[in-house]
């Protein structure tokens, strides 16, 4: 059995039953608790904190954006052997922190750094 969602091969029992499909734990995860990038609360709160911390990915995720100029959620998921959900996840935070920003390049949405 594969997951509805993103194909991944499910072991019998691994599969949750979700909106009348049946997905892995990766795609349920996701499902209930997406990924909020544009979240005004979550800039100000960046803000004020002080916190400036990066993990290694953002790190990386940064690295990569200023090395090719921007680059495509995939492009950067692909790089980085991830998950685009994951990278996702790491772009909104990096855009909490006003670290990166979305563009437009050949008609495609990159990121760029600030």
């Amino acid at each position: 059995m594969k997951c509805a969602k993103c194909g991944t091969e499910l072991k019998k029992g691994e599969g949750i039953e979700y909106l009348g499909q049946i997905i892995c734990e990766d795609c349920y995860m996701d499902a209930l608790s997406p990924t909020k990038i544009c979240d005004p609360w979550a800039v100000q709160a960046a803000k004020t904190s002080g916190v400036d911390t990066l993990t290694e990915t953002q790190k990386k995720i940064l690295d990569l954006i200023t090395e090719k100029g921007g680059l495509t959620l995939e492009e950067i998921a692909e790089a980085l052997g991830m998950r685009p959900k994951d990278v996702e996840r790491e772009i909104a935070a990096l855009r909490h922190m006003e670290k990166v920003k979305a563009a437009m390049k050949d008609g495609k949405k990159v990121f760029v750094k600030w």
